[in-house]
């Protein structure tokens, strides 16, 4: 039977790509670390499936990075459209890293490397768990929470790390503010089988006033499976063929479109948010608890997973006697960058969707002089690799 300590060193709240990045840090470094779930089980749906140069390098000190590729499909261009002229065309080819390129993979199956990863390094997952209070002193924190039977229990840790996603209660509990508001748009994310008239090497980023779209395909054996990622002004509960077909058929006209299957859809609101702090005393937050913006250029799960691996490092560090002084890193280092990418995205997608003719014109003169320039092509792909957050 699964039963969870009563007491561990650290406690990381979600079992997310970020909470287990920063568990296999710990771990690997000899620290007793628990983490819980609230959910019965782990990812089974596609959800964040873009994984950057970035994020690559910094799982290549985990060994999971072949993984990924062996399950993934890596992707080295991203094309930007308006209707069907193409405005420009970014190449990661010649970015400084062994990972000029996106691998694009699925939530799910990301998650399933990385728990297999944790599990050799001595890590543990307690599943159906869902926290319900924490609560910290002066010598450590108590995390409350109830089982699968309905039954209250708790926990002793020295430290906690809330990677419970953005309506983190861990992050609520420590009182740090969560500023920022919410896109007026909803959002589409679908996985379908379709005839697509693209090169399976690229993502492409489509403007039209009626919203912005991102279509990127996805691993499969037969290779017709995308994602779909549009912003919509009132999404539908639940997206049939025809809703689907009828908003690519919108966004990329002529392009003989034929959607044959919808794997997997949902609708979604996007906030634009960024932790006051990271941490509160022995309570420290990492990936959506941290930061949620934008799915435009496919940051989120990247800076996340960035986020855990330096906080598990430095965390491991303190719990082997350095100062408690050496975790204030982790917040000087990593808080700029989630405001970087909030600032970034939230440019895009604003970008993307203007609505009045001038307007688009002049965006689209400008995207298309400047995709003439190297240097600002280069640029563009070092900050959508997140190079530049080393």
């Amino acid at each position: 039977m699964n039963t969870v300590p009563a007491t561990a060193s650290v406690v990381i709240v979600g079992a997310g790509p970020a909470g287990m990045t920063a568990g296999i840090a710990l771990a690997d470094a000899g620290v007793d670390v628990v983490l819980l779930d609230k959910l019965a089980e782990g990812a089974n749906t596609s959800r964040a499936v873009v994984v950057h140069a970035r994020t690559l390098e910094v799982l290549e000190q985990f060994g999971v990075t072949e993984q990924l590729h062996e399950q993934g499909i890596v992707v080295p261009n991203f094309v930007m459209h308006d209707g069907d002229r193409v405005l420009a065309r970014i190449s990661f080819d010649g970015l400084p890293t062994e990972y000029p390129y996106t691998v694009m993979i699925g939530q799910e199956s990301t998650e399933a490397i990385l728990l297999a990863r944790l599990e050799k390094a001595g890590g543990k997952v307690f599943r159906h768990n869902e926290v319900s209070s924490v609560v910290q002193d002066a010598d450590g924190v108590t995390v409350e929470y109830t089982g699968a039977d309905v039954t209250a229990n708790s926990i002793r840790a020295d430290w906690v790390i809330g990677a419970d996603g953005m309506h983190s209660k861990v992050r609520e509990a420590a009182q740090i503010g969560f500023t920022g508001a919410t896109y007026p748009e909803s959002f589409v994310l679908a996985d379908v089988r379709m005839t697509w008239p693209d090169p399976r090497d690229e993502v492409s980023l489509h403007l039209s006033p009626e919203g912005v779209t991102v279509v990127a395909p996805l691993p499969d054996p037969e290779p017709n499976r995308y994602r779909i990622v549009a912003t919509v002004p009132d999404a539908p509960e639940h997206q049939d063929l025809a809703y689907v077909q009828a908003l690519v058929d919108a966004r990329r006209p002529g392009a003989q479109v034929k959607v044959e299957e919808i794997i997997w859809s949902s609708r979604f609101r996007v906030h634009h948010r960024v932790a006051d702090h990271y941490r509160a005393g022995r309570i420290l937050l990492a990936g959506d608890a941290a930061h949620v913006h934008s799915p435009a250029g496919g940051q989120g799960m990247n800076t996340g997973i960035q986020d855990a691996a330096l906080l598990g490092r430095l965390l491991a560090a303190v719990v082997d006697g350095t100062p408690e002084s050496t975790l204030d890193e982790y917040e000087k280092t990593r808080r700029p960058v989630a405001l970087g990418v909030v600032k970034f995205t939230d440019r895009v997608t604003r970008m993307a969707t203007l609505r009045p003719l001038p307007a688009r014109l002049i965006r689209n003169l400008v995207i298309t002089n400047a995709a003439r320039i190297p240097a600002f092509r280069h640029k563009l792909a070092y900050q959508l690799s997140e190079l530049a957050n080393r």
